[in-house]
């Protein structure tokens, strides 16, 4: 290893996705980059470890692999283990550029926010970063990721220039908005919004008559909100969102109530 920062990349989209190939272009003046990612896509699969069959790297380039049907976490579980030995450990885990939002309780099905929740539980600074569009993917056509790469550029450069803003087990969740990046705003410091969660589920059936479902697409619709920013009202005003998310998912407001209750 050189003396220089090094970024462990990955995401859940696969390796040949055009995100993750323009987040490690737009590293690779910071430090030195290595890609691990999953063979296929591996969108929804949250914080999942692999656990019933084993796992191999394939070489892609250098520096560069893709596992073997593995996860997010996976790749960044076993990259720690595989490929950075001894000591030394990425300074950073950077998961995306997803091809979609991952806001508010979405990011408990992501597998990109649980790339980065993994590198926090290992002791390394995570971030997740998704590329929010529109119209079926036309917005990424039209605007391609230049504000995705510009805006998570700055942010590690930010942080190798001074720290991680966050404490242990807590990592960042940024969202792009679907603009050209002149027309950016800014950053903005959210929280994650609460969605309209609904079913949809088509039927099918198959040459043989048997029945089978295909999960649909969720509704990109919030309630509406009182108090700090939410991820998805700061992209919806053209700021790109950078959320703190704590693993820590205890109800901490509801303990003494539920002590009461007992």
């Amino acid at each position: 290893m050189s003396e220089r920062k090094q970024i462990l990349v990955t995401n859940d989209d696969g390796y040949d996705s055009k995100g993750l190939i323009a987040l490690a272009e737009a590293l690779k003046p910071l430090g030195d980059v290595t890609v691990v990612a999953p063979t296929t896509e591996k969108s929804a699969c949250g914080h999942s470890l692999t656990l019933t069959r084993p796992l191999r790297f394939i070489e892609i380039d250098e520096h560069f692999y893709k596992l073997d049907d593995g996860t997010p976490t996976d790749c960044v579980f076993l990259s720690l283990t595989k490929l950075f030995t001894g000591d030394k450990k990425p300074d950073i885990v950077i998961s995306g550029i997803n091809i979609g939002a991952n806001m508010g309780e979405d990011i408990t099905y992501s597998g990109t926010a649980s790339a980065a929740m993994e590198a926090v539980l290992q002791g390394i600074p995570g971030i997740a970063v998704s590329q929010v569009y529109m119209n079926s993917g036309e917005s990424i056509e039209k605007y391609g990721y230049t504000l995705a790469q510009q805006s998570i550029a700055a942010l590690v450069q930010k942080i190798f220039e001074g720290n991680y803003p966050l404490p242990e087990r807590k990592f960042l969740n940024i969202n792009i908005p679907p603009i050209p990046a002149a027309s950016c705003k800014g950053f903005k410091s959210t929280r994650l919004g609460n969605k309209h969660y609904g079913f949809h589920a088509e039927v099918h059936y198959n040459p043989r008559g048997l029945e089978y479902y295909w999960i649909g697409l969720p509704r990109l619709e919030w309630m509406e909100t009182t108090g700090h920013t939410t991820d998805f009202e700061a992209v919806k005003e053209g700021y790109v969102s950078v959320t703190p998310v704590q693993l820590d998912m205890t109800s901490h407001d509801d303990i003494k109530a539920l002590e009461k209750w007992l």
